[in-house]
């Protein structure tokens, strides 16, 4: 589907903070979508589709996210990793990100380095995510925050209101192929806009409740799924058009 349609948005204000107001792509997150890795995925490289979107490597937004993967790889042995390395530099690479030199997870025979391939004793896909899930605690805590909130995107920046007040809006919208950079445009295929990847069987906003809380808050999250449930009843206007063309196909 195209990336230009109309959109529903939502904003409010944080319950738990006056100064942080949460502006919300409805469209996006009452839309259908559901990672469909390993289950029809097409992979964003020709050919890659066991990869899934884990062809490149993943960078590193902050000292907290590397901490966090750094810890969580000690975790790892050959039996559960592939690609087993040891040492925080052995398995990331320095490449550049908006021109300027940046880390991230290492490339290893076309996919990240934490991508167990088909066929691998220990386990297909992230080694990182079954990790998480062997330690009993959600993916998103041993992952690099682009690979746990992908498909969400958050922007945020202070705003100056007319009155000279600032407020810190937080935007959550798609991640879409603009959402890539310039090479978005080139990806093989990507899932947010394909009816293909649109057969959840609950809204978005439901299906990512860990990520959108840790992403805006624990507070806002519940006032967020409140809107969402109240806008939901009331029939969404602009609906995602992936969706819309996966239900349409649906009896």
């Amino acid at each position: 589907m195209g990336l230009d349609f109309p959109r529903e948005w939502l904003e409010f204000t944080d319950p738990a903070d006056p100064e942080h107001v949460i502006r919300a792509d409805l469209t996006w997150l009452l839309s259908r979508w559901a990672c469909v890795f390993g289950k029809g995925c097409h992979g964003i490289v020709a050919g890659g589709d066991a990869n899934g979107c884990c062809s490149h490597g993943a960078f590193f937004t902050d000292s907290d996210d590397t901490n966090r993967v750094r810890k969580a790889a000690r975790k790892l042995t050959p039996e559960h990793w592939q690609h087993y390395r040891k040492g925080f530099s052995r398995y990331t690479e320095l490449d550049e990100l908006d021109d300027k030199p940046a880390r991230r997870t290492a490339i290893v025979a076309g996919a990240c380095v934490f991508h167990n391939r088909k066929g691998f004793a220990g386990g297909y896909g992230c080694a990182l995510h079954a990790q998480a899930l062997r330690d009993g605690v959600h993916p998103l805590e041993y992952k690099p925050d682009v690979c746990w909130q992908l498909p969400i995107r958050r922007e945020q920046e202070w705003v100056k209101r007319p009155d000279g007040s600032k407020v810190l809006v937080s935007m959550i919208t798609e991640f879409d192929r603009r959402g890539w950079g310039d090479g978005g445009a080139d990806l093989h295929w990507w899932c947010t806009s394909s009816p293909e990847a649109h057969g959840g069987s609950r809204p978005l906003y439901q299906e990512y409740e860990p990520e959108l809380t840790a992403l805006i808050g624990k507070q806002a999250y519940v006032r967020l799924a409140e809107l969402c449930a109240s806008r939901l009843e009331q029939g969404l206007i602009a609906i995602h058009p992936a969706t819309a063309a996966r239900q349409s196909t649906e009896p």
